[in-house]
């Protein structure tokens, strides 16, 4: 309902020269078309270069192949009627210096006219010369209300009870327009795949779309809470929002989770947890490669973190995972952009901010040095979490997970106990990786692998917490301080 109220606002206000980016054509002319006859009862032209104009009888395929004779139309009409033209693809053709000279010599009249020119293209050009004239709107994609009608209404006709169902439909085609939640339907229906198992289709699907901008990846969710060693107070926090994205949340009144912010040094379950959160929510997981951002020519990096934030509403509810995020401002004090790197973390920091879509921000940093005030502050996550070395029960639980992951009837043989002590200052993944490296030590020899042969790598070990102790002690005195909660129980 955000764009219609902003349309009306602008066709009741002066706003004679509208430009919509949208690739939802038919949509968008049936939505215009509802709001004039509510509202403002005006009449509706509708241009395209191949078939000209349509929806008016009295000039029917008018201005065939011709933008400019299109535009001449407008002007030469003697109505006395609202009009609203709804002018397809003509960014096509909108740098033409007799178009752009045209549309601002008609911009005059229009008022007169009481008349409004809709430009409908899938993205923007917008000459410099008409800028000042030009209002440029977005047409969002299907909300969730608009998609659960469509999906309603498509299993109506097909005699099929989606109702089971329907509300993972409706999260699983956020970010489809409405042409491919019908197309996407159909291949279903039609090759009998029950809806059970249309989840993942789906998922592949919206991956091919994501796939297609070069900003985000969409990540593989295989990995569970109970699968992380310890993190009690985390896991906690998050089990209790596990339906925050639901319908029932949104009737409730409960407003969305934001985010959060997890620190703490390589190997303590940053990475693993942002993939959880995921699989536990029954969410897409977006990861943010920051490189991406900032590649390509000058000015590009603007764009792109717009087109990130874009992409990533469009996919709402999904969780943002933004991994190492200390080394964009690590960057921003050692660059020299001509500032292009501040205005992409202040619109990054604003959105942060303001967001109202169901996005969930999962920032992970190993340095909270790097980290400016205004990022800690409250407002920009829901919590922020630090992620400590594990204390000896949770280096007892981690030893088990993993060997109960590779040796799931032997794995009570091994001297977790005895391990355990061993591995003080180890993080979780070098617990793991001591696990993986006796293994490969016993299979060299032919052998099976046993507690032995753990602590012989272990005592060879030297964990990344002895070459880290500053960033380590760093983090400690700010959770002592009570700066940052601890995802752990103890300290």
């Amino acid at each position: 309902m955000h764009f219609n109220k902003e349309l009306r606002l602008l066709l009741s206000s002066q706003h004679f020269l509208i430009y919509i980016c949208t690739n939802e054509e038919e949509r968008l002319e049936y939505t215009i078309n509802q709001i004039t006859q509510k509202y403002t009862k005006h009449t509706i032209y509708s241009w395209d270069f191949i078939d000209g104009y349509q929806n008016n009888p009295n000039y029917i395929n008018k201005a065939k192949r011709n933008p400019l004779e299109a535009l001449e139309l407008i002007d030469t009409l003697q109505s006395t009627q609202l009009n609203i033209f709804i002018l397809k693809d003509f960014h096509v053709f909108i740098n033409d210096i007799s178009i752009t000279r045209k549309l601002k010599n008609i911009y005059k009249k229009l008022k007169e006219m009481n008349s409004y020119i809709v430009i409908s293209a899938p993205e923007i050009k917008i000459p410099t010369l008409l800028e000042e004239v030009i209002t440029l709107i977005s047409f969002p994609l299907p909300n969730s209300k608009e998609i659960e009608n469509e999906l309603s209404n498509l299993f109506e006709i097909m005699n099929i009870d989606p109702q089971i169902y329907l509300e993972n439909l409706v999260i699983a085609y956020r970010g489809f327009s409405i042409d491919k939640i019908r197309k996407s339907i159909s291949k279903l229906i039609y090759s009998n795949i029950s809806l059970k198992n249309t989840l993942d289709i789906i998922l592949e699907e919206k991956q091919k779309i994501i796939q297609q901008t070069d900003i985000l990846d969409l990540e593989k969710v295989n990995h569970y809470l109970e699968e992380i060693g310890g993190l009690t107070n985390l896991k906690e926090w998050l089990i209790k929002r596990s339906c925050s994205f639901s319908i029932q949340a949104r009737n409730y009144g409960l407003p969305s989770p934001k985010g959060l912010l997890l620190i703490g040094i390589q190997g303590t379950g940053k990475s693993l947890s942002a993939k959880a959160i995921a699989q536990q929510w029954k969410i897409p997981l977006l990861k943010l490669d920051i490189g991406k951002i900032f590649k390509g020519i000058i000015g590009e990096s603007e764009e792109r973190i717009r087109q990130m934030i874009n992409l990533a509403e469009k996919t709402a509810p999904c969780v943002l995972w933004i991994d190492e995020i200390d080394k964009i401002f690590n960057r921003m004090e050692n660059n020299n952009d001509s500032g292009t790197t501040n205005r992409v973390l202040s619109c990054f920091l604003t959105w942060l901010s303001e967001k109202e879509t169901q996005v969930f921000i999962v920032a992970t940093a190993n340095n909270i040095e790097y980290l400016p005030p205004e990022l800690l502050r409250k407002g920009r996550f829901d919590e922020i979490f630090f992620l400590d070395l594990p204390n000896f029960n949770e280096r007892c639980q981690i030893f088990q997970i993993h060997l109960m992951k590779i040796r799931p009837l032997t794995w009570t043989q091994y001297n977790i106990i005895k391990l355990s002590n061993l591995t003080e200052k180890f993080s979780g993944a070098e617990i793991k990786q001591s696990i993986v490296e006796a293994m490969h030590n016993a299979f060299y020899e032919k052998r099976e692998f046993n507690t032995e042969d753990i602590i012989k790598v272990i005592r060879e070990f030297i964990p990344l917490a002895f070459t880290n102790q500053k960033s380590i002690s760093s983090l400690q005195e700010w959770a002592k301080l009570g700066n940052i909660r601890l995802a752990s129980k103890s300290y």
